[in-house]
């Protein structure tokens, strides 16, 4: 327990700091950054024979995508997620190995690996809004939060599995915590810096952000189990490697994108 606070402090404490006073720069630093360290992540447990050629395209395949939707535009997104969806099936195609079993399994990976991880550009278009801070920090006051009332409920209060084959040490009871953690969150934030969100729009938005976050964790655990990993890393002590840390950032994020610009129309 101290091991995971210790670690999450010192998150925080490198984190926060470049987020709120470093602006777009800092973040779109610090997102393909992290980017990086989640491609060789996942290149280990997707392709543990072949993760070096294998993860520099899933990488090459996430700069692709990330700076076409950063700096073409949001509609480029669709057009380069087309385009990597076709050089993997290129790349598979000329490069398949002794058999020819895995070849759509390891199309498969390479898109997904490029599809999950490109997530994180949303941060960088969160950002770049009207109070685009606010909206960066309304992911990670919903993800973490939700992920600490997660654990404290499930640890003190939980009984009843949720989804035991993906996840054994996830509760109904851990996850209702979470709920609550991540409502408190969701207020605070749209008090400091998100007026436009009404205490409606809390109620809604706060428990549908922290389902979709603890969607992402049991979708990273199923991943996990398929690979046959523990941990998609060590680069954490006490969490694992990053993607174990921000699985549920990958899934909140996208629909925080979408909470802006509903309540901005």
């Amino acid at each position: 327990m101290i091991q995971r606070l210790g670690a999450a402090a010192v998150g925080l404490a490198v984190l926060l700091p470049a987020v709120i006073f470093g602006g777009e720069l800092a973040v779109d630093v610090v997102v393909p950054l992290a980017a990086a360290v989640c491609v060789a992540e996942y290149a280990a447990m997707a392709f543990p024979a072949d993760r070096v050629a294998k993860g520099l395209f899933v990488g090459l395949g996430c700069i692709a995508v990330h700076a076409a939707t950063l700096y073409l535009g949001l509609a480029w997104w669709g057009p380069a997620s087309m385009l990597v969806t076709l050089a993997a099936f290129v790349f598979v195609t000329f490069r398949p190995g002794e058999t020819l079993e895995p070849a759509a399994g390891d199309v498969a990976r390479l898109v997904l690996g490029v599809g999950w991880i490109t997530m994180l550009t949303t941060l960088c278009l969160l950002r770049r809004l009207d109070h685009g801070l606010a909206w960066c920090f309304l992911v990670l006051a919903v993800s973490w939060l939700g992920d600490t009332g997660g654990y404290f409920a499930g640890k003190y209060l939980g009984s009843h599995p949720m989804y035991p084959k993906v996840s054994p040490k996830k509760t109904w009871e851990g996850a209702f915590g979470g709920v609550i953690f991540a409502t408190v969150g969701t207020w605070v934030v749209s008090r400091v810096g998100l007026p436009e969100l009404s205490f409606v729009v809390v109620l809604i938005a706060g428990p549908t952000l922290c389902v979709a976050g603890i969607v992402g964790d049991l979708s990273e655990s199923l991943l996990k189990r398929s690979f046959g990993v523990k941990d998609s890393g060590w680069i954490m002590p006490g969490h694992g490697g990053l993607l174990d840390r921000i699985d549920s950032v990958l899934f909140v994020a996208p629909l925080v994108w979408v909470l802006a610009q509903v309540v901005s129309t």
